[in-house]
């Protein structure tokens, strides 16, 4: 077994080394979400920490881990007789991004359960880090169902495996860590909100401490057991320490002043529900007893806001984590006395400050981050396609962004057929979960039943079986798994016109807001999203494929537009960009959005060169719709005439509007129908 990495010799990340901690001491905070960059000791942290927790007392040869004191009643290896316990390390059990339902919650054998009646379970990766940690590395890219049914079990403090009418369950408490790169991906509010505490983690920038983060991991690498023995004495204390406060906490005093202090700061924060409130409790709590204090201060409240708030302030997948800590001093201030100590503790072992407590600089309300500072006035106005730069105009009649427009909620788009995607919320598909539709003989492992038919397979065989009781005599055979079609996500690929003749300030303000409407669908609905921009000579991938839809909106918001119209140029370089994703993943179908007016300039020939790319997408099957932004009294078409190429469909941005009189847009027509 290898050397874990002392826990102690880690480096500054004061935050996130404070957030695991106060876990280890009060396991009922709920967890710790840590969000940042890649390479920040994220990993070896939660890895470390393993090694400071107190040894567990288990049942011998229960694989639920029961405690001898005082047993589940429910375990599936139970009763348990008394007899004297066994000590074991505490266990990090790591949850892989591509696990299976089954592999996190267990499996039932269908067949032993029908043909024998006996309630045969492998246990899963719940059972094994129960009265542990469980660390999901990437939490934001696993499947949302994966990630409900593991919440769940965390806030429950069990695991319910049903299958058919077959139901096992057993305790399942556990500290839970998620690590997450925003970049690829948030995880939805709402299961945000499940976990108890969050911290933001970067590299420094302190010249001394990343040579002393490099020759430490050097040394150990070089003799992972020697550098461990330097630390002994160190990750020993820590441990005591751990031990200590664990002791202490349940006479630790949560006095009425606090509670309000505490209230308040909720309530001014607006943060949904009462979760908050509690996991802000708990945490100052834990502070107080890490600290060696039998009584919460206001200083406890203030650090237990910055780990358990910030992430609950974020309502829209567009909205950055964070708190305004001069707004919180001021919540506090009013909520109760403070300390004569003007100089606020920073709290134990240095976890006051380090970036607040996971947060992020605040936003002030209603600050404007889509214009920077010295953009253009609404007076400005485009140059015609052509004209020469007007003075102070930047060079080739490149505009400054403008800010989007107000986001609305927007109709349904969907890939026609029945895919096989990953699970989301936009087009239909074969999935694990959903409707039932029929059966089939199982490949593999079963996993659903499909009773009816299985009942219908073995009926015709009973007496050539011998059967003389009630019951059925079912064979491997006989076996059905049931199929069902639900919802996958989809590759959202927008092209956006950013040339000249869209730069009108009204109308370009109108077009990102529709995108950043579209964004946040695709948000929604599980989707992939990319962004590809045309303007002047050229197209450029401005977003390669991603799951941070929060990631295409910041960069709709800096889109500058200005120049002529390459329309053939974005047609291409989106297919370039698909042409690679579908051999990245092929089961994911794409979905090609194309924001324009239709107009095509530049180059010979440009309208019968956008038709020929058009074209081209329709004869590899690719889904599409343009977005029509042309707007006046007098229009010409052309977007309508691009969506008969593409072989989709076109919507004005009135029609894109799930208000709108206009008919609700369902399928977008698949290459080849229109033809």
């Amino acid at each position: 077994m290898s050397t874990p990495y002392p826990f102690t010799a880690i480096v500054g990340q004061d935050d996130l080394r404070l957030g695991l901690l106060l876990n280890a001491v009060s396991p009922a905070v709920g967890g710790v979400l840590v969000r940042g960059e890649k390479g920040t000791a994220k990993s070896t942290a939660v890895r470390a920490l393993a090694a400071l927790m107190p040894e567990v007392p288990v049942v011998p040869g229960c694989r639920f881990s029961c405690d001898p004191v005082s047993p589940d009643p429910a375990c599936p290896d139970g009763p348990h007789a008394e007899a004297a316990g066994v000590s074991r390390p505490a266990r990090t059990v790591e949850l892989p991004v591509g696990a299976s339902e089954d592999r996190l919650v267990g499996a039932l054998d269908i067949e032993r359960a029908l043909s024998e009646g006996v309630k045969a379970f492998e246990p899963g990766l719940l059972a094994d880090a129960h009265r542990g940690i469980l660390y999901v590395d990437e939490v934001n890219l696993l499947h949302d169902h994966l990630v409900d049914l593991l919440l769940d079990a965390a806030a429950m403090g069990a695991s319910y495996v049903e299958r058919e009418g077959v139901s096992v369950r057993h305790a399942a408490r556990f500290l839970l860590v998620g690590t997450m790169n925003p970049e690829e991906g948030e995880l939805r509010p709402q299961l945000l909100d499940r976990f108890g505490l969050t911290v933001e983690v970067s590299a420094s920038r302190d010249t001394d401490e990343r040579v002393e983060v490099v020759r430490r991991r050097l040394a150990y690498d070089d003799d992972p057991e020697g550098f461990a023995a330097r630390w002994a004495e160190e990750e020993g204390a820590l441990r005591e320490r751990i031990a200590a406060a664990r002791v202490l906490l349940p006479r630790v005093v949560l006095s009425d002043g606090v509670l309000r202090q505490i209230a308040a700061t909720c309530a001014a924060f607006e943060v949904d529900g009462m979760r908050a409130d509690i996991v802000m409790a708990r945490t100052a709590t834990a502070l107080a007893a890490w600290a060696g204090r039998e009584e919460v201060t206001a200083d406890d409240v203030r650090q237990a806001a910055l780990l358990a708030l910030p992430h609950r302030r974020r309502r829209n997948p567009f909205d950055a984590p964070g708190l305004d800590e001069d707004k919180l001093d001021r919540t506090l201030d009013e909520a109760g006395p403070q300390d004569d100590d003007d100089d606020p503790d920073p709290g134990p072992d240095g976890g006051g400050d380090g970036g607040g407590g996971g947060g992020v600089p605040p936003q002030a309300d209603g600050e404007d981050r889509t214009t920077p500072e010295g953009a253009e006035g609404d007076s400005a106005s485009p140059a015609p396609e052509g004209a020469p730069d007007a003075p102070g105009r930047p060079a080739g009649g490149e505009q400054q962004p403008v800010a989007a427009a107000e986001p609305f909620r927007t109709k349904m788009l969907s890939v026609p057929g029945l895919g096989e995607g990953a699970a989301g919320r936009r087009s239909r598909a074969r999935t694990e979960h959903g409707r039932t539709t029929g059966a089939r003989r199982p490949e593999g492992a079963l996993t659903k039943l499909h009773l009816a038919a299985t009942v219908q397979a073995a009926a015709p065989h009973q007496r050539a079986r011998g059967r003389a009781g009630r019951g059925l005599v079912v064979r491997r055979d006989d076996l059905r798994q049931a199929t069902r079609e639900g919802r996958e996500g989809n590759l959202v690929l927008f092209v956006v016109d950013a040339s000249g003749s869209m730069a009108a300030r009204q109308r370009m303000s109108a077009v990102k807001g529709a995108v950043l409407s579209l964004l946040l669908d695709a948000y929604q609905r599980r989707d992939k999203v990319g962004l590809v921009t045309f303007r002047g000579k050229e197209a450029d991938v401005a977003l390669p494929p991603t799951s941070s839809v929060d990631a295409a909106a910041a960069r709709l918001e800096s889109l500058p537009t200005g120049g002529r119209t390459p329309l053939a140029a974005g047609l291409l370089k989106a297919h370039d960009v698909l042409r690679v994703e579908r051999l990245r993943d092929p089961s994911r179908r794409p979905l090609l959005v194309v924001v324009t007016d239709g107009r095509a300039t530049g180059g010979p020939e440009p309208v019968a060169l956008a038709g020929r790319a058009g074209r081209l997408h329709r004869s590899e099957g690719t889904a599409s719709v343009v977005v029509d932004c042309e707007s006046g009294y007098v229009r010409l078409g052309l977007a309508g005439e691009l969506a008969r190429e593409l072989g989709g469909t076109a919507v004005t941005l009135d029609e894109l509007r799930a208000d709108s009189i206009a008919g609700l847009v369902k399928d977008v027509t698949a290459a080849g129908r229109a033809a």
